[in-house]
């Protein structure tokens, strides 16, 4: 039940897909006027939720929220299967699919289906041809940030093999591996 009817509106837009609410700087369509008025801020830079321990600023409060348990090492989402806690539910979400082999993303050109969406956006990139990665150093273009990164030290001489790891709160977390 919902107490109020713009509520039950928001609610029944999860079933028929609607997004009524277009950004006028990049056309992108929401189904709520608020998710709207947060994506703006992307554009106008605007981050009004700030870390008191870093100083660090965001767009949204719940992205605060998870950033700041990385300052605290609290890790209130547990997988039901293997007992492992995380910081953010998303994190957990996706965890859970290494469980459930689940993967709910699916290829609209080869049927290649994914289990988390970046690496669908990724594979994509093999039928586009896009690479939209560039090396400032030359003239070379990669499909994927990773490879861009290692390229890079072809440039720099720098040894190792970094990884990125994106975590729910958008903070990277790079790990040297030797």
């Amino acid at each position: 039940a919902f107490s109020e009817k713009g509520n039950l509106i928001d609610h029944q837009r999860t079933h028929t897909r609607e997004k009524p609410y277009q950004c006028i700087q990049c056309a992108k369509t929401f189904s709520k006027k608020s998710n709207l008025k947060i994506h703006q801020r992307t554009h106008s830079g605007d981050k009004p939720y700030q870390c008191c321990q870093c100083a660090k600023a965001f767009t949204r409060k719940d992205t605060l929220i998870n950033h700041e348990r990385m300052h605290t090492g609290e890790k209130p989402y547990q997988c039901t299967k293997c007992d492992k806690t995380f910081s953010d539910k998303s994190i957990l979400t996706k965890h859970q699919r290494t469980h459930t082999r689940e993967k709910p993303y699916q290829c609209n050109q080869c049927e290649k289906v994914f289990s988390q969406k970046s690496n669908l956006i990724n594979h994509q990139r093999t039928h586009t041809g896009e690479k939209p990665y560039e090396c400032s150093h030359c003239d070379k273009a990669f499909s994927q940030k990773g490879t861009l990164i290692n390229h890079q030290r072809t440039h720099t001489g720098e040894q190792g093999v970094r990884r990125e790891i994106l975590t729910g709160s958008q903070d990277l977390i790079n790990e040297e591996l030797f």
